[in-house]
């Protein structure tokens, strides 16, 4: 269930990488993101798959490993219950512990809430703040952050990012730890600097072109 748990996880947080990437292409101009878009959803690994059929067999993986990610939490945790019994009290230091490992299940179920609100939005367009549907990816990331449905979305935006940075810090650690990296003091600081490193490049990377839009600085 570990293993299962660290492998998911770190393949949702390349895809996270890789999203990010993406986003900023916003800075490229309308016709580079929109033509981004279009690639996504039709052209890659054409013509080995049908036009617009990749998109879909990536969205199958992703929920699978998303499936997969939440049910070795729940598994984990019902067996890490069953063990402590329900009368023996356990005495726990916080104070070895980061904020985001304390708070792992329940940062999981904001981020699973808010990806629904997202998909909802910017893929299937069935929540449209600020635009209609069939409206460009990129008119949709423009007028989604920019004032007045800004002043809403992007302080929400930023909120769910310090959840999903707070995950990922710790699945990284984690992640890599079950996986077997953590083998002495020296890995265990190059560890934590890795999840560090890459909880701070997605928030940054993630917030910098809703912030871009917001201010008028991407148009």
């Amino acid at each position: 269930m570990k293993a299962m748990m660290a492998i998911t996880g770190l393949i949702l947080i390349f895809f996270l990488l890789a999203h990010m990437y993406g986003n900023l292409k916003m800075f490229s101009g309308p016709d580079a993101f929109d033509h981004y878009a279009h690639w996504l959803k039709s052209d890659i690994l054409y013509p080995i798959v049908p036009v617009g059929a990749f998109i879909w067999i990536f969205r199958a993986f992703l929920i699978v490993c998303i499936v997969l990610h939440m049910y070795a939490a729940w598994k984990l945790t019902v067996r890490d219950r069953a063990a402590r019994g329900p009368d023996h009290y356990v005495a726990t230091k916080r104070l070895a512990q980061t904020y985001s490992a304390r708070t792992m299940r329940w940062g999981g179920v904001i981020l699973v809430l808010f990806l629904i609100f997202h998909l909802l939005q910017f893929t299937v367009q069935a929540v449209t703040p600020g635009f209609t549907r069939g409206t460009s990816p990129f008119e949709m990331f423009v007028a989604t952050f920019s004032a007045p449905v800004g002043f809403l979305m992007v302080p929400l935006y930023a909120l769910w990012l310090v959840a999903v940075c707070m995950h990922v810090r710790h699945g990284v650690w984690s992640s890599l730890t079950t996986l077997g990296a953590n083998t002495s003091p020296r890995s265990r600081s190059v560890l934590n600097a890795i999840a560090w490193i890459v909880a701070v490049l997605l928030f940054v990377g993630f917030l910098i072109a809703p912030l871009a839009v917001f201010f008028g600085w991407v148009r």
